[in-house]
């Protein structure tokens, strides 16, 4: 019996041990210093520098989508947006960033943590490779490496690249297209601005088969210094008053009742509820 014990507690103190050097091994400072409260720059439309899109480089087929899209977003309706009933927005979109983000850096996994539907990320950055099966999710499946560019000793650009996204996605709230086969890649490099260490850049590459060509677009975030930041609960099902039933789009209004939201809209088909007598 004490023999047994006493192996027991060796075991322990080896287990211990063995846990202490994996705690020791990461060492923090040769990470960058990504703490505090990350907000977009700028509004959260994709490309930013030309809000007609008329440089997104779109295959002749899916600008005669997106420009059906237009046109029915004018009409009152929601287009080739899919996020109006709270559906994620999925990548690339999450990092339109709607809300603050939080980044949390560990040995194995750096963590996006965005308090808006399911726009949290996890970069793997264990060394793995590629899953044989993936089940597809909205914000996908993301593989990357943190990179010591100029030499000195520290890391500094997080390289990534997500893959195994299932849809419908678009790029952003004007309805711009991806593609419905879901094959998109995208690819990230994301650094601190060197001369400002309170300014993010993300370099964000998506290679998709609506487009002619990979498109690449950078999104910066600015970060706030708070002691003490307070992250807010975002739900985007908690007062939202659309309504979709088939093919059509509804609002619920502020008594209740389902309302049409374009002139001549036809009602939903009622076949299933008992028709009221005359």
């Amino acid at each position: 019996m004490l023999y047994r014990n006493f192996m027991g507690t060796i075991a322990l103190v080896a287990m211990l041990a063995l846990a202490a050097g994996e705690a020791c091994a990461f060492d923090e400072s040769k990470y960058p210093d990504l703490k505090g409260v990350w907000h977009r720059v700028g509004a959260p439309r994709w490309d930013q520098q030309d809000r007609t899109y008329e440089r997104a480089p779109l295959t002749p087929e899916y600008r005669a989508i997106y420009e059906a899209n237009v046109r029915d977003q004018e009409a009152g309706r929601q287009g080739t947006d899919p996020t109006y009933t709270c559906l994620s927005p999925g990548m690339p979109r999450i990092m339109n960033m709607y809300e603050p983000m939080e980044i949390v850096v560990t040995p194995d996994t750096t963590h996006m943590l965005i308090e808006h539907i399911h726009d949290s990320r996890r970069i793997h950055t264990d060394g793995r490779t590629w899953p044989e099966e993936v089940e597809p999710s909205f914000r996908g499946y993301t593989i990357g490496r943190w990179e010591d560019s100029d030499g000195d000793g520290r890391y500094d650009t997080l390289i990534a690249e997500t893959r195994h996204m299932k849809g419908p996605r678009s790029f952003d709230s004007t309805g711009l297209p991806l593609h419905a086969d879901n094959k998109t890649v995208v690819k990230e490099r994301i650094y601190l601005d060197k001369s400002n260490p309170d300014l993010l850049i993300d370099e964000i590459t998506v290679i998709d088969n609506a487009l002619t060509r990979p498109w690449t677009v950078v999104r910066k975030y600015r970060r706030e210094r708070v002691a003490f930041p307070i992250w807010r609960e975002s739900v985007c099902a908690e007062n939202n008053n659309h309504v979709a039933i088939g093919s059509e789009d509804y609002m619920v209004s502020a008594d209740g009742m389902l309302m049409p939201t374009r002139k001549d809209q036809p009602p939903p088909d009622l076949r299933y509820f008992p028709q009221a007598r005359k």
